[in-house]
């Protein structure tokens, strides 16, 4: 579906550039649009290579473990289907954990991993999500985030004054999501238990 809107929008922008008799417009902002992206992702090699390498650090000084060990009593609570030692818990709270370090790139190997594992408990139609999946999803677009190290790095790259200056509003704005998230995750699973009886 996403292919037919970006489909869409293309050809429309090129159906208006050339009512208007400036199609040349349409090839030069295509162009400078591929530099740019070009660009800004090799610059973000360097910032990601930087980040999942602190990440490295942190794995092998423990900091992950003690992480992934302060989020296990949450991710009980949120996941009640999952067992414990279940290869799917470990996965969920290593994504949460690079989430909430701001690491979105590690943490989708992460999250894929999850998402198999969780799908190996799934009991019921196999293209029917589970509570656990949904809970999972919930979390993993909208988890907090206390290092938002890839806006860091792309602010420094654009010349920011200041590019940590968002780092407060972001542990906010990252926070009300998540409890948002949480809390239509767990009103729907109510009023879809309910409908079940």
């Amino acid at each position: 579906m996403v292919n037919y809107i970006w489909l869409g929008m293309i050809v429309f922008g090129i159906l208006t550039a050339a009512a208007h008799g400036q199609v040349e417009v349409v090839t030069k902002a295509a162009l400078e649009g591929a530099a740019n992206g070009v660009k800004v992702s090799l610059n973000l090699i360097a910032i990601i290579a930087f980040w999942l390498g602190i990440m490295r650090l942190a794995e092998a000084a423990g900091l992950v473990r003690a992480l992934a060990r302060l989020v296990r009593p949450l991710t009980a609570v949120l996941f009640p289907s999952v067992p414990r030692e279940h290869p799917a818990m470990g996965a969920i709270i290593m994504n949460l954990s690079a989430n909430i370090l701001g690491l979105g790139n590690a943490a989708t190997p992460m999250g894929l991993i999850a998402m198999q594992e969780l799908q190996k408990l799934n009991r019921g139609d196999p293209k029917t999500a589970t509570d656990a999946m949904c809970t999972f999803l919930a979390l993993n677009t909208s988890c907090l985030t206390l290092i938002p190290s890839t806006i860091i790095g792309i602010r420094l790259m654009h010349g920011s004054a200041d590019p940590t200056a968002i780092v407060g509003t972001t542990i906010f704005a990252t926070a009300c999501g998540m409890a948002v998230a949480v809390t239509v995750d767990r009103v729907m699973r109510y009023i879809y238990s309910n409908q079940g009886r």
